[in-house]
C-alpha cells in the first residue's frame, strides 16, 4: 500500500475530489490535490532498509468554509496512524475564489520481501 492510495481514500470517503499532481476535470466548489514530496528510507546498519518514509503534501482548495473540511480531513487522519508534520493557510486566490490550506503528512511503511 502506498501513501497516496491511502490518502484517496481516505479523502473520497468525505465526498471531496482527488487528483494526483494537478486536478485535471473542471474544478467543483471544494477538491484536494495531493502531491508526493519525499519516499525516503532510514538508514539501516546493513545498508538494507526495512522501512521507508512516505511523505504528501494535501493542498485543499475550497471556494466556502474549508475549516469544516479541514477538520474533517485531519480527524479521518489521525485515525488512520498518519502523521501530521505541517498545517498552514496558504492563500485565498482571489482569481478564483479558491481559500488553499496545505497539510503535509508522512507515514512509516515496511518493506516488502523482495
Amino acid at each position: 500500500m502506498s501513501l497516496l492510495s491511502e490518502l484517496k481514500s481516505i479523502i473520497e470517503s468525505i465526498g471531496i475530489a482527488v487528483e494526483t499532481g494537478v486536478f485535471s476535470d473542471t474544478a467543483p466548489e471544494s477538491y484536494v490535490v495531493l502531491t508526493p514530496t519525499v519516499d525516503t528510507f532510514p538508514l539501516s546498519a546493513d545498508n538494507f532498509p526495512i522501512n521507508e518514509i512516505q511523505e504528501v503534501r494535501i493542498s485543499l482548495f475550497d471556494k466556502g468554509n474549508y475549516t469544516k473540511k479541514k477538520n474533517q480531513i485531519v480527524r479521518l487522519l489521525l485515525q488512520a496512524d498518519i502523521t501530521i508534520t505541517d498545517r498552514r493557510y496558504i492563500t485565498h486566490e482571489d482569481s478564483t475564489g479558491y481559500h488553499h490550506y496545505a497539510i503535509d503528512v508522512a507515514k512509516n511503511y515496511e518493506m516488502e520481501e523482495i
